[in-house]
């Protein structure tokens, strides 16, 4: 294995933003579910409204993305309006580029983030990389595989907290952890040190989300590892606009099946309920 030194000098000539998302996709497994399987949609079947808070880093801003319309965000309300059974689709974007886990949980607790995620049907969240970009910075001089073991609890910490708050907010929404990535697979294939932080930061993450009911895991590091062409922006560590598509088709993927099919029998449900 090379030694550490390299990735410290790689990420200083590289790296003046920073966010990322990677992994395995992996859904809560142990979650209660209302069971909702798809059937057949009559010709007097009423489409539903879809209402999706998304939050997070640069990649919920979408920095790098040359539209400026946020990120994987449009493609994701693409995907999501071609759905059978969806209607209007709204998504309203918090993503703050260079936010940690610290900095998104004081801001899912102000009051047009709050409102939003009371109404929201679902929640995409991107964060976690800018905290591992934290220890990068804080030891640039001397950076130690060990100096992110501290920084991961305090990761663990505040990812919990951030779900607790949404769901004193929304008991029912669905909660969508997008994972973070290694930008630097590409360019160094043969640094294995912080593939293996990303790796472990992900897992630390799709743990945490077992711990609530409803949430769902989507790994995006693959897409960048193993891809052959170019997904990154010319900062070499956003995802260009290939890099975002490709974020958003992993997350639709992701809950298409499952936790769009349960929204939809819910409002459906509660229409019904109401003599509508």
């Amino acid at each position: 294995m090379r030694p550490f030194t390299l990735l410290i000098s790689i990420i200083t000539l590289f790296l003046l933003t920073s966010c990322t998302t990677n992994t395995s996709f992996h859904r809560n497994d142990s979650k209660e579910t209302v069971v909702a399987m798809k059937q057949e949609v009559p010709e007097s079947f009423i489409s539903e409204d879809l209402n999706v808070v998304a939050a997070g880093d640069s990649l919920t801003q979408g920095v790098g993305d040359s539209t400026g319309k946020g990120g994987y965000v449009p493609y994701l309300e693409q995907l999501f309006k071609q759905e059978e059974g969806v209607g209007n689709v709204t998504i309203s974007n918090f993503g703050v580029k260079g936010n940690r886990t610290d900095q998104l949980l004081k801001k899912i607790k102000s009051d047009e983030v709050k409102n939003s995620i009371r109404d929201a049907d679902m929640v995409v969240l991107t964060i976690g990389g800018n905290d591992i970009m934290k220890v990068v910075r804080d030891h640039i001089s001397n950076l130690q595989l060990d100096d992110f073991t501290g920084q991961m609890k305090t990761f663990e910490t505040n990812l919990y907290n951030i779900l607790k708050e949404i769901r004193k907010d929304n008991q029912e929404a669905a909660i969508v952890l997008v994972g973070v990535y290694n930008p630097f697979t590409k360019w160094f294939s043969d640094v294995d040190e912080m593939n293996d932080i990303v790796t472990e930061w992900n897992m630390s993450g799709e743990n945490i989300l077992t711990l609530y009911n409803n949430t769902y895991f989507v790994p995006i590091e693959h897409i960048f590892a193993d891809s052959s062409e170019n997904l990154l922006y010319t900062d070499y560590f956003h995802p260009n606009d290939k890099g975002y598509k490709l974020i958003a088709d992993e997350i639709y993927q992701t809950v298409k099946e499952e936790a769009i099919g349960e929204i939809l029998a819910m409002k459906r449900l509660n229409r019904e309920n109401r003599g509508e």
